[in-house]
């Protein structure tokens, strides 16, 4: 099966400029493509990571593929999906952004050499503004770009003319991948088709109509209650771990909705077709079990995050279904317990009754304290304490910055030790 054909089965295909020249090309030869990211922030959410695994299908099919870093259209700021001008990053936080994208990227596409990360401020920042005029600006007509959806969306509310360039500027950027790297393929998202074509365009004009060329686009992916996917309830799902735990990045994943996950597992996965033809038989079967859920969690985050996090993200779930929570590490708990109920207390010792009312706040009395531990609705660490005259110390497990203390089955609240 050709590349082409697969990212038809997985549904990964809007649209293409030219379908059966693209097939007959990747079927021909190793083929340079492409597909950037600008460093509006400093973390990729797993919206960003679609045309990524697009791309990374074709690295492991034995394609080149290019990342520009838009270090040049990063400062300016493209007015895909805005419904106002964006606000103007520093140059320094421009530089900060583009170094946090480029160790994501390395680690997700390996340091085999069989990938290459280009920023597009080394080349457009070379272009003097008559030059972009001269050489650019008089290929482009004006009342093509503003029929562009990327722009059209724009004009009631009004566009800059600075974000109005940037359809050139990500032009150039092909035309220069093109001319200097053979890349002779550009991927988005569907938004971008209005900046592909516009590429396209620019090479056939500068390099002859006959230069092969081609663009391809995702589709919006939705989740099935028709909303956009890529966001949990509490906001988006990133890739850097200090912003989303590996545990928090698992989680989203293992409580994907049956409806969708058949759809994510082709999307975000490199399972074959066999291996996810039998999960979406079991989603039908036993939707209850949630394997293709659990397979889908472990191929993401692993692809992601390391095998490590998985076998941690997993220990924690574990952990907090049982509640046997006494044996997790100190980095589990950080990831477990982030979004949970916590309170700062200090490392004395103190009777439990009174630690639960005064100091964490836990229990609303010392009757409710002393008629929860009696009847062995608290645990503390792990451990059911029955004996309300029982004393607490909070540096005894857990390298002495956590207790951990469960009321009932499922109520859990986090004390960090100062």
């Amino acid at each position: 099966m050709s590349i082409i054909d697969e990212l038809k089965w997985r549904g990964a295909i809007n649209q293409q400029t030219d379908e059966a020249g693209l097939a007959d090309l990747v079927n021909e030869k190793a083929v340079g493509l492409y597909a950037g990211i600008d460093p509006t922030g400093d973390s990729m959410h797993i919206g960003h990571l679609i045309p990524f695994m697009i791309l990374k299908r074709f690295q492991l099919a034995g394609h080149r593929p290019y990342i520009v870093i838009g270090g040049a259209t990063g400062s300016i700021g493209d007015p895909s999906g805005k419904k106002a001008e964006r606000k103007l990053q520093t140059m320094d936080q421009v530089r900060h952004n583009q170094d946090c994208l480029t160790a994501q990227m390395e680690h997700l596409f390996g340091q085999d050499g069989s990938f290459k990360i280009v920023n597009n401020y080394d080349w457009l920042s070379k272009l003097s503004l008559l030059d972009f005029l001269r050489d650019f600006g008089k290929l482009f007509n004006v009342n093509t770009m503003l029929n562009k959806e990327i722009v059209a969306s724009r004009l009631e509310v009004g566009i800059s003319y600075t974000e109005f360039t940037y359809q050139i500027l990500q032009s150039i950027d092909f035309l220069h991948l093109y001319k200097h790297e053979d890349v002779q393929l550009q991927i988005g998202g569907a938004d971008q088709w209005g900046n592909i074509t516009s590429g396209i365009d620019l090479i056939h004009r500068q390099e002859g109509s006959d230069a092969k060329v081609y663009g391809l686009t995702i589709p919006l992916l939705l989740k099935a209650d028709g909303t956009k996917f890529g966001k949990s309830e509490g906001g988006n799902v990133w890739l850097d771990p200090e912003k989303t735990s590996p545990y928090e990045f698992y989680q989203f994943w293992i409580n994907t909705d049956d409806r969708d996950v058949v759809k994510f597992l082709k999307y975000f996965t490199f399972l074959s077709q066999d291996e996810i033809q039998h999960l979406a038989d079991a989603v039908a079967a036993h939707p209850e079990k949630r394997e293709a859920q659990t397979r889908l969690a472990e191929e993401v985050t692993e692809f992601v995050h390391g095998h490590q996090a998985v076998v941690e993200a997993q220990h924690i779930t574990k952990a907090l279904f049982s509640g046997d929570v006494a044996d997790l590490t100190a980095s589990e708990i950080e990831q477990g317990f982030k979004n949970m109920p916590s309170v700062t207390v200090t490392a004395d010792k103190q009777g439990l009754v009174e630690w639960l009312v005064d100091t964490t706040k836990i229990e609303a009395s010392r009757r409710q304290a002393r008629e929860d531990i009696t009847n062995g609705a608290i645990r503390i660490n792990g451990e059911k304490v029955t004996d309300p005259a029982a004393e607490i110390d909070p540096t005894s497990a857990f390298d002495g910055k956590f207790v951990i203390v469960r009321r009932g089955k499922k109520r859990y609240f986090l004390a960090r030790v100062q």
